[in-house]
């Protein structure tokens, strides 16, 4: 599947035009009449002479459609997600130069400085104009500039173009034809990457028939608000045979098969990223009947790099490298080269050059990639001793009461937690989980105290990145006090 210098429109001429190939609430397109809905939508694009705009809508049909006749029409893409907050919608639309936004939500928008009215409808989605465009230096060749959250509240562009984005999805087709997967769900907000390319465009290139209703219908509401019974109650309605999951999501649905759901018998692959999932909680998804599948990879590189397969998997490990590119360590970090991002909003990257991704890594001698934490969250305890809290937080996470974990103890005597429990949970439960999880770790690594956060850590209030990771200096900042509290004795006692 050889895709350089192609569209994903050019690439998908090949299934026959009366296979159904797009399925939202309300209609069934065949891929037929999905390449006419993107060339009807790319003429449009290209009548207004739009060379960058946005995206704003809920999962569906005009999500990806919009997305391939900007593929088509020659005009990049900016995916907005739904979660981000008014200030970092103004931040996206002013450092990537867009000249408009198409929604299907025009009030989302009123009360930005930086927009203007909806001048026209495009495929029922309206065309809001930027009066004033900053004019951004985009790399030669880019196509879609993803946002990603990153560690301060200013997301950061990254520029990708056609070649990443298809290649990554070829390299995961190649991997997965022998399954069979001809219906993928989409769950993940299409604004994200992951189920954008790894998504829906490897379903396409597999032939398959990609399913998008809205996310309300899923059960999912902004970044981490999931209501479960719904989610499974889909499942179970569309019958698909892939899915993506963050790893919050798949603890959901193991407690879901617990309390008496089935898994539908069409799931054949279930992958699951965007943070470290402990191998108990994957062998015991397996044993309920949910084939679930680790992977890893980052924006930068088009989404997925690394990936568990039936038959070449090692559950705790983040899968073999995918063909279509090549990862190695150094000094503990993770670094990857080849299909990779043309460079950020501010900053062109060397095509050539291996790529330094901050995750702290290994790779056995099967070849697996081992990911062990971020550099920069490196806890160094007050006896000098390197502690990854994703280690310890991904074993606390496996009690199916406990929703949220932060581990602090940089430049402290212990470590200790910043924990939410399920509503009704008492505090004796999580201290004898807790201490069944301290027989699983060395004494350095113990969880010595803990206390229960007052609230659950969310996207919007700035304690967790748009995929669900602990936002940790904010997090020690906001509740100093409440961590100080779990070190009293120590200072006593020292």
């Amino acid at each position: 599947m050889e895709l350089i210098g192609k569209t994903l429109v050019q690439a998908l001429q090949q299934p026959p035009s009366d296979a159904p190939a797009l399925e939202g609430r309300e209609e069934l397109l065949t891929f037929g009449q999905l390449r006419q809905r993107i060339g009807l939508m790319a003429a449009q694009l290209q009548t207004l002479s739009l060379s960058v705009i946005g995206l704003h809508a809920d999962n569906g049909p005009q999500w990806l459609i919009a997305d391939l006749a900007c593929q088509q029409a020659g005009t990049v893409l900016v995916p907005l997600p739904g979660f981000f907050s008014s200030a970092q919608l103004s931040h996206t639309i002013v450092a990537s130069g867009m000249q408009a936004i198409l929604t299907d939500d025009c009030e989302r928008f009123t009360t930005l400085p930086e927009t203007g009215q909806a001048k026209a409808n495009i495929d029922d989605l309206a065309l809001i104009e930027i009066p004033k465009v900053r004019t951004a230096a985009l790399p030669p060749e880019t196509s879609k500039v993803t946002f990603t959250s990153g560690s301060t509240g200013a997301p950061r562009g990254v520029c990708l173009s056609n070649d990443t984005q298809l290649n990554t999805a070829a390299a995961l087709a190649r991997e997965l034809q022998s399954l069979g997967c001809r219906r993928h769900l989409c769950i993940l907000p299409l604004a994200t990457l992951l189920e954008n390319v790894a998504g829906a465009y490897t379903s396409w290139l597999l032939g398959g028939l990609v399913i998008a209703p809205g996310l309300d219908s899923l059960g999912l509401s902004g970044s981490s608000q999931l209501d479960i019974a719904r989610l499974c109650s889909s499942i179970d309605h569309h019958r698909p045979h892939s899915l993506i999951l963050l790893p919050q999501m798949l603890k959901l649905l193991v407690t879901a098969v617990d309390r008496g759901w089935k898994a539908p018998p069409s799931l054949r692959f279930i992958a699951v990223g965007g943070g470290k999932v402990a191998a108990d909680l994957l062998c015991r998804a397996r044993r309920l009947g949910l084939p679930v599948f680790e992977g890893y990879g980052l924006s930068e590189c088009g989404s997925v790099v690394a990936l568990n397969l039936p038959g070449a998997d090692h559950p705790g490990a983040a899968g073999r490298p995918l063909p279509h590119c090549e990862i190695r360590v150094k000094d503990g970090e993770v670094l990857v080269r080849g299909p990779r991002y043309l460079g950020y909003l501010d900053e062109l990257a060397d095509p050539d050059a291996w790529l330094s991704t901050g995750d702290l890594g290994a790779l056995d001698k099967a070849g697996f990639l081992h990911i062990t934490g971020r550099r920069k969250n490196i806890l160094i305890s007050s006896f000098g001793r390197n502690i990854s809290p994703e280690w310890i937080e991904s074993e606390v996470l496996l009690s199916p009461t406990i929703a949220q974990c932060v581990v602090v103890g940089d430049d402290r005597p212990y470590c200790s937690a910043l924990i939410f429990p399920l509503p009704g949970t008492d505090e004796a439960a999580v201290d004898q989980w807790l201490a069944r999880v301290n027989t699983k770790l060395p004494d350095y690594a113990q969880l010595r105290e803990w206390r229960p956060l007052p609230e659950p850590l969310t996207f919007q209030g700035a304690l967790l990145t748009a995929n669900g990771r602990p936002r940790r200096g904010d997090i020690a900042s906001t509740y100093a006090d409440l961590i100080d509290s779990m070190y009293e004795t120590a200072r006593v006692s020292s």
